[in-house]
């Protein structure tokens, strides 16, 4: 795969006949796709979580901003135990992954500590666990008509309710996801 075919910073639309109860009606905003594989964090599934049921594990005092109750997400089934902040960029923190100007990947504390003092990223999306593709598994899955992909857009990644981010994601690229059959066909 060359550089020209990344799906980095593009969001996958599963299909409405994927089954997989990991992926079933998700988006996934790809973080990382290469060669090797890909990476990337699943955006409309809230876990039941909150922020400051984290902070609490992790020992961080926190102020009492709304940003305490921000809902986690289940971000994918692979190390599900590890966070992931998906946010607007801006600050560094200590691990952080700039996919493209505007938004970005952190995996340190440091950011958590400043989400919970007001001091965090404009926007952002914290998730424990992400999605992972070996290489070239995401393209025979793309190809076995599992998923749709298309570019992504902060408005779907952080400012709509998670419920309405699969729809709103294939409405982006044209498509009505009430009107496709969960049946692949070839002609």
């Amino acid at each position: 795969m060359n550089s020209e075919q990344s799906l980095n910073n593009q969001l996958l639309i599963a299909m409405p006949g994927l089954e997989d109860a990991n992926f079933h009606h998700t988006v996934t905003y790809l973080c990382q796709h290469g060669a090797e594989g890909a990476m990337g964090i699943v955006i409309n599934r809230p876990s039941g979580l909150r922020l400051n049921d984290i902070l609490d594990q992790l020992d961080i005092s926190s102020s009492d901003l709304p940003s305490g109750e921000q809902a986690i997400y289940i971000g994918g089934p692979v190390q599900n135990d590890r966070g992931f902040v998906l946010h607007t960029s801006g600050s560094q923190w200590d691990s952080t992954l700039q996919i493209t100007p505007q938004i970005s990947v952190t995996t340190s504390r440091d950011i958590l500590d400043a989400i919970a003092h007001g001091r965090g990223p404009e926007k952002s999306l914290i998730a424990l666990g992400y999605a992972g593709w070996g290489e070239g598994q995401l393209e025979a899955e793309i190809s076995s008509n599992a998923w749709l992909n298309g570019p992504a857009a902060e408005e779907i990644l952080f400012d709509l309710p998670p419920e309405a981010r699969w729809e709103a994601a294939a409405r982006a690229i044209g498509v009505d996801l009430n009107l496709l059959s969960g049946e692949a066909g070839h002609a």
